[in-house]
């Protein structure tokens, strides 16, 4: 379906935001989704891959205009965007578009079950009176990336994953189309380079804050290595570390394998110059001069 994107009437620049819900208190779809939305937030303040200010964020609201509800993705990603330091003010809590100047890059969304209404509106949805899906909505805001992961395939539909368990799209004049292949993505360390953001996304299995192995979103870099975490980046540091403890130790004894080379050649030309001069003692002795011998 053509979208349009909404006219610049539509998104407003300066509003009385007195009257807006930022805050319900409403709680996260289950433990793996609120695991994810901070393995996709986590990684980039710890790690730091971007060169500009960015802000990333999960499970907040992104408020695009002012009639109507925000959407709330699972994680979004807004680049050259930082915090404000004062979250008494109602403004500083939520993303507001007017206050930012701009859209997120990314909206990413995990798919937890099949009311989310991420590609297409589910039937709880439609008997709400809902006429548009999420897809369609940031499209028509603009988003120039949408991200709809699903590990749980839950929506596998021939209008909606059709076997992938990561598809992306990107923005158009006519709304968007999609960037990864029409198969999408569907095997582990399978990546996908975001050009306008300066990262990618790869799905990766793996531990992360327990002992279960279990399918992930990570973001990634051109060449489909990951991101760290905090943890991750410390595991690494001090594995670098041990390895160089182990080159040091090393070194040390090799150093000290060449400093008793060097006492063992010494000790054996101290004993041939002993040699030598008992032989000339006794050669001297028999009356023999050891210089003509």
């Amino acid at each position: 379906m053509t979208q349009q994107l909404l006219g610049t009437e539509e998104i407003v620049t300066e509003l009385d935001i007195s009257h807006l819900v930022i805050e319900d208190d409403t709680p996260v779809d289950n433990f793996q989704s609120e695991v994810q939305q901070r393995l996709l937030v986590e990684p980039l303040y710890s790690s730091k891959p971007l060169s500009t200010p960015f802000l990333a964020a999960a499970n907040v609201g992104l408020f695009y205009k002012l009639k109507g509800d925000p959407i709330v993705p699972d994680a979004l990603l807004s680049l050259g965007v930082q915090r404000a330091e004062d979250f008494s003010q109602r403004q500083n809590r939520s993303y507001f578009v007017w206050e930012f100047g701009k859209v997120p890059e990314v909206c990413i969304e995990i798919v937890s079950n099949q009311e989310g209404d991420e590609l297409t509106l589910s039937k709880k949805s439609q008997q709400k009176g809902k006429q548009t899906c999420k897809r369609e909505i940031y499209a028509q805001i603009g988003i120039p990336y949408y991200v709809v992961f699903d590990p749980l395939q839950q929506i596998q539909g021939q209008t909606e994953m059709r076997g992938a368990l990561l598809r992306v799209w990107t923005i158009s004049p006519l709304g968007y189309t999609e960037l990864t292949p029409p198969e999408g993505i569907v095997d582990i360390g399978q990546s996908i380079w975001l050009a306008g953001v300066g990262l990618g996304l790869t799905l990766w299995e793996g531990q992360f804050e327990e002992t279960v192995t279990r399918l992930w979103l990570r973001w990634c870099d051109r060449d489909g290595q990951v991101i760290s975490t905090g943890a991750e980046g410390q595991e690494q540091e001090r594995q670098r570390a041990e390895q160089e403890r182990q080159r040091a130790e090393q070194e040390r004894q090799r150093a000290e394998q060449e400093h008793q080379r060097a006492e063992q050649e010494h000790q054996r030309a101290e004993q041939e110059r002993q040699r030598a001069e008992r032989l000339a003692k006794r050669l001297r002795s028999m009356g023999v001069d050891p210089d003509e011998a």
